[in-house]
């Protein structure tokens, strides 16, 4: 018997399929796109829609294709497979994986592929949403030349924006761990669009690059303070720098409203981070407040205010700015400027610790002797230097990261 079901077992097994291979998306600009391999990427995560084990059940050789017109996303969606396992054995169902992806692509989109390279076509009528706020370029190796990329902020009153987005958030599932679809309606939202400008048969047109959420949270009496929600750059121009110009736009649009009270995040991932540390350093350098002398002399108010006032920083992130600018200044080849560095970064990562010690001193004074051994079991100071001293090589490693980056500019 249990041979037998073991059979069966590998049998259906092969009908399982890993959906982050499964799923290929494109980009479209040319009909030849569609037939190009080079042209597909396939997604980081697609728990969000197929559960924790992304996996498909009842399929053998699944093609899940999202492809996408460059310019306005319009969508073609097919699932091609070469075999499907009811029709080999009765009483199993394959997965209903059509209701599963409709749950997060917008109705509209197109099954034929013929209807799909006649949109293609009219893709040279497509015009970024919004207003223009920043034009840059970076030099494309393989092409040879210098490629032009426009950022736009845009909202729900531009025509066409709201169907345009609804496509646009379907990335988001299949590239950001714990991604949820905003409340398009709250007006609180703003919304940053990167695009190239590229040459077809004579026309420019434009591709979708990548694109940021902010939401504006109110501040008493009368302040804002925006926070980065969504950041994404998709896969194919990853790398190319245009996160860092995307933020650093934001923050110099926001610089320039007296209502800003500074620029958060919501749960940044540690790639946000990398991109805010090389924008925020990049903007705060020159600010008389973190002249090498005064870093020298340690973190101070003054850095705090000037950050805030003319940047839009906040006073963490600010802390942050100073360590690496500090360490730019550190010659660390000298043992007393890189004790002193040292001491300054660990005295600021000592502050847990020092918040665990104030709480054991407070349980002395209130808890039984064993009760007291049981909370003491749990910190070993040890351990804390360990963990301490290892933090600070990570922050020193990171750090070093951004002024090489910063140094290449």
């Amino acid at each position: 018997m249990s041979l037998g079901l073991s059979a069966m077992e590998k049998k259906l097994a092969e009908y399982k399929c890993n959906t982050n291979e499964a799923i290929h998306l494109k980009l479209v600009r040319f009909p030849e796109d569609l037939e190009d391999d080079s042209t597909t990427f396939h997604p980081e995560f697609s728990h969000q829609v197929f559960g924790d084990d992304e996996v498909a059940f009842g399929y053998k050789g699944l093609k899940i294709l999202l492809y996408y017109i460059a310019g306005n996303l319009s969508t073609l969606f097919r699932i091609d497979y070469t075999s499907k396992v009811n029709e080999n054995f009765d009483c199993v169902e394959a997965d209903d994986l059509e209701s599963k992806i409709r749950e997060i692509i917008p109705p509209g989109f197109n099954r034929s592929t013929d209807d799909f390279v006649c949109l293609l076509e009219k893709d040279v009528n497509f015009k970024p949403f919004g207003i223009l706020l920043h034009t840059y370029s970076v030099h494309n190796r393989e092409a040879g030349e210098d490629i032009t990329y426009q950022i736009y902020k845009a909202d729900m009153t531009c025509p066409g924006f709201r169907e345009y987005h609804e496509r646009l958030q379907t990335f988001l599932m299949w590239f950001i761990e714990t991604a949820s679809f905003i409340d398009v309606d709250d007006e609180r939202w703003n919304y940053f669009l990167v695009f190239e400008k590229y040459n077809k048969d004579g026309a420019t047109l434009f591709a979708t690059v990548g694109y940021m959420t902010v939401y504006n949270y109110y501040v008493y009496p009368d302040k804002t303070r925006p926070r980065v929600s969504q950041m994404l750059i998709l896969p194919p121009f990853q790398g190319e720098g245009h996160g860092a110009q995307l933020l650093e736009t934001v923050h110099r649009y926001y610089m320039s409203s007296p209502t800003v009270l500074d620029i958060t995040a919501e749960d940044p991932s540690e790639n946000y981070v990398k991109v805010r540390d090389f924008v925020l350093v990049k903007l705060c350098q020159d600010l008389p407040c973190f002249s090498p002398e005064k870093l020298k002399q340690g973190f101070s108010q003054e850095m705090v205010t000037e950050a805030q006032q003319k940047l839009k920083v906040n006073k963490q992130h600010t802390r942050r700015v100073y360590e690496i600018l500090r360490l730019r200044a550190t010659d660390m080849g000298n043992p007393e400027q890189s004790r002193s560095y040292r001491l300054d970064i660990k005295r600021r990562l000592m502050g847990p610790y020092k918040k665990k010690q104030r709480e054991i001193a407070k349980m002395r004074r209130c808890l039984r002797p064993e009760e007291l051994t049981n909370q003491l079991n749990q910190i070993d100071l040890n351990l804390q230097h360990k963990q301490l001293d290892e933090t600070f090589q990570q922050l020193v490693s990171d750090y070093r990261r951004v002024l090489e980056r910063l140094a290449q500019v």
